[in-house]
């Protein structure tokens, strides 16, 4: 199905990312606040309360996003009371970023957005499975490669009007 929005919402090529650009990926919170804007606008209000955060701090996330590029501002709107309200949508850049959002100081941004947002629907709805492998670099590279082209080919597809949201999450480690 084609988006009535117009086109795929992710275009563009790969490429390395700035240090601002790895900066602002760093951060589980940036990275549930893309997810959630990734199909419909929301504003700062609507996110901190889907989050059960602070709207000021909630900003500072907005704001260090947009900056970078990753949050795109739409139209002002009054709100319910009058209020000025910007609502925001992620530009979905941050899947043709290489080397941002990824382990930090011992921890892993994207490990520790999916596991909030497990915790958030349920770990019942959370379908998963594991696999161990025994590969040469060359096949783990080859997979590596295989998995992301995959992926890829579903992050450039016009969303799915009718489509159920979904999210996914892959990791891969060596055995200890």
């Amino acid at each position: 199905m084609t988006d009535p929005e117009g086109p795929p919402r992710v275009a563009g090529e790969r490429r390395p990312a700035t240090d601002a650009e790895a900066r602002a990926l760093a951060s589980a919170v940036r990275l549930r606040i893309l997810r959630l804007c990734l199909d419909s606008p929301l504003t700062n209000k609507e996110i901190a309360a889907r989050l059960d955060r602070n709207p000021a701090t909630v900003l500072h996330h907005v704001r260090t996003l947009v900056d970078t590029g990753f949050l795109a501002a739409g139209p002002v709107r009054r709100g319910t009371r009058g209020a000025r309200e910007v609502p925001y949508r992620a530009t979905g850049k941050s899947w043709l970023m290489d080397g941002a959002g990824g382990p930090a100081a011992g921890r892993d941004p994207a490990l520790s957005a999916f596991l909030e947002e497990v915790a958030a629907v349920g770990e019942e709805h959370l379908e998963s499975t594991r696999l161990g492998l025994r590969l040469s670099a060359a096949d783990r590279e080859d997979l590596a490669r295989r998995l992301h082209d995959l992926l890829d080919s579903y992050a450039r597809r016009p969303p799915d009007p009718d489509g159920e949201k979904w999210s996914l999450y892959i990791g891969m480690h060596p055995e200890p």
